[in-house]
């Protein structure tokens, strides 16, 4: 039977307006008459009864058709397929075999009406998550039918609570005094950093716009303006690689504040974390945060954005190998390197494979250190010596290196050698898969929540591609005061007012003090190699602006994608955004990236090498991929 001819939708609708979700419904409500509208989630044919599950995004109430109450309601009902749209109006009962999973699993309705509103085709995949096979689609085909996947529960809790994480932001910062300003969206490329989206401009030939990496001059401009304190929940736009925890456009918290320190800027985010987290979780987070110096954090963790959930630090242990006779050790530290080690417990009995497979496919291939060095401390207690070659690498060294990081026995203790700081950088890597691997990684939505203000950033970091050096933040991040004097001299020494926020091996947040006199902010663009012309140019309202009486001002930028991603226990930002791109860059629903019309390029003055005469942007729908 075809999905037409199994069932037929009402042309007018008589039910009226419903009178309860399908997650209301509770034992009070026995002996009601109620309309329920929704989705069909699943059907079950019991010994003449046939039981419908309804599904609404406020939850699922089971139906009852009974052939007592209308034999031909029961014999429709036999015919009812997964997401048809029905409207339904019954008796509520309370039920015998109560579900306790479900929060409408006292009651039941029995149906003594029913209205077919929509008939479904078969889904390309399996919708109800009650369903095991609604777990086996691939994610091109779930982001395809994004509409489909979007009726998952899962997915509509991730969303629910991004909505109660907006409002809970707005609250905060309105009760604080912030001015709500939106900044705009098409504005001047002003290149640094990651690549810009540009938009031509019909009316301006061969000039073109660019979408907005972040509002950060614009928010600069309204603290000169007066307005004091700021805020926007604001969509930004970056064209660089995607992967699990990054997309082509992302959503921010961007705030700002005139006459702003880092104390204020600390105390007030800590404080909009503590309300988000109390009111989309109902969890109370202790404040302040940990505070830790970015020197620290990779001497530490190997990381600027380090996950404290678990141990393994990393110690330097330069000094208990010095004089072993090791010439690759002996290299390293006399051209100022440095040799390390970590301490994974419960690991001291791993066979000579698995360690093998450990150096080769991830300490070289994708960590690209030099190699592995290790002790075995065996659990029975036994000798590491074993795992220790006497011609490399002394006893007694080893001994020295094991005592360094509080080996016992049962312990795994890794070492690698190399130059620094990206020994330590290697170090932290391996650290995380490590504690990926030996689950000391905590998973899901359920905390541990540890928060981590990383601090006293370098201002510049320098590229040896480029032969000059870059903003580690932005160019309009302020030099800590007391190295302003470094500035001719010892670039690469200048620390920075800048901060960012870290939750659990995540950047959050970062922002900074900013720049407010021109004279440093031309000195800042000078070190970056952007000449006066070329700062005109570029940011020359900005300049304009800071000789007009700039105040001292600093904000923060928080990502919200990712504070959801975080809050809701997704492994990727596509599970808490409505409609996703791809690796690639791509919005498979509706088929953006596409080609347009000739005409509508030479509107727009704009002419295109790239051959897509034979790019297929389309899919029909009844092309099936499974």
């Amino acid at each position: 039977m075809s999905d037409a001819a199994r069932l037929s939708p009402i042309d007018a609708p008589t039910h009226g307006d419903r009178t309860d979700t399908a997650g209301a419904l509770r034992e009070s409500d026995a002996g009601r008459e109620v309309v329920l509208k929704g989705w069909v989630d699943a059907t079950r044919d019991f010994g003449g009864l046939t039981f419908v599950d309804l599904r609404d995004r406020y939850g699922i109430t089971q139906l009852v058709f009974s052939p007592e109450i209308d034999a031909g309601l029961a014999a429709l009902a036999e015919r009812m397929r997964g997401e048809d749209v029905i409207s339904v109006r019954g008796e509520v009962r309370e039920r015998e075999r109560k579900n306790p999973d479900l929060p409408t699993g006292d009651v039941e309705v029995y149906v003594s009406d029913v209205e077919v509103l929509a008939v479904a085709d078969t889904p390309p995949f399996v919708v109800s998550e009650n369903d095991p096979k609604s777990t086996k689609a691939g994610d091109e085909l779930r982001l395809k039918y994004r509409y489909l996947d979007l009726r998952k529960p899962g997915l509509q809790k991730n969303l629910l609570l991004r909505s109660k994480l907006y409002q809970s932001v707005r609250r905060y910062f309105d009760a604080h005094d912030f001015v709500e300003v939106e900044t705009p969206v098409l504005m001047k490329s002003t290149p640094e950093g990651a690549r810009d989206y540009l938009v031509p401009s019909r009316v301006h030939p061969g000039q073109f716009y660019a979408l907005p990496q972040s509002p950060q001059t614009y928010k600069q401009i309204l603290m000169m303006a007066g307005l004091d304190r700021y805020v926007q929940i604001t969509k930004c736009f970056r064209d660089e690689d995607l992967r699990a925890d990054r997309q082509p456009e992302f959503t921010q918290i961007d705030v700002e504040m005139t006459f702003a320190t880092e104390e204020g800027i600390y105390a007030l985010v800590e404080g909009l974390i503590a309300d988000v987290w109390r009111d989309t979780r109902g969890i109370e987070i202790e404040t302040p945060f940990q505070r830790m110096p970015h020197a620290e954090a990779i001497r530490r963790f190997g990381s600027d954005k380090p996950d404290l959930r678990f141990g393994m630090e990393i110690a330097d242990v330069s000094d208990a190998v010095r004089g072993s006779g090791f010439k690759v050790f002996e290299s390293i530290l006399d051209d100022g390197g440095a040799v390390v080690a970590i301490r994974v417990p419960g690991e001291g009995d791993r066979g000579r494979k698995p360690m093998d497979k450990l150096d080769k496919d991830v300490v070289r291939k994708q960590i690209g250190a030099g190699g592995l060095f290790y002790a075995k401390l065996p659990s029975d207690g036994g000798d590491f010596g074993q795992s220790v070659k006497d011609e490399v690498f002394g006893r007694d060294k080893m001994q020295a290196v094991i005592d360094a990081v509080g080996g016992q026995a049962g312990d795994l203790v890794l070492v690698l050698a190399g130059p620094a700081p990206k020994v330590f950088e290697q170090m932290g890597a391996l650290r995380l898969h490590m504690a990926r691997e030996t689950g000391a990684v905590p998973t899901g939505a359920d905390g541990p929540w540890e928060f981590l203000w990383v601090t006293d950033f370098p201002l510049l970091e320098w590229s040896e591609d480029d032969g000059r050096f870059h903003a580690m933040h932005h160019p309009f991040t302020s030099p800590a005061p007391q190295d302003l004097d470094k500035l001719a001299e010892a670039p690469g020494e200048v620390r920075a007012r800048a901060y960012d926020l870290v939750l659990n091996g995540s950047e959050i947040g970062g922002g900074s003090i900013r720049i407010h006199r021109a004279d440093v902010q031309r000195r800042m663009f000078d070190l970056l190699g952007i000449s006066d012309d070329e700062a005109q140019r570029r940011f020359g309202f900005l300049l304009d602006a800071l000789r007009f009486g700039a105040p001292p001002h600093g904000g923060i930028a928080l990502g919200l994608d990712r504070l959801v991603m975080l809050l809701t226990g997704a492994t990727s930002l596509r599970d808490v955004i409505a409609f996703p791109k791809t690796q690639q860059a791509t919005e498979l629903m509706s088929g953006a990236p596409d080609v347009v019309d000739p005409e509508q390029l030479a509107e727009l003055h704009v002419a295109t090498t790239a051959d897509v005469q034979d790019v297929d942007t389309t899919r029909p729908l009844s092309e099936d991929p499974t």
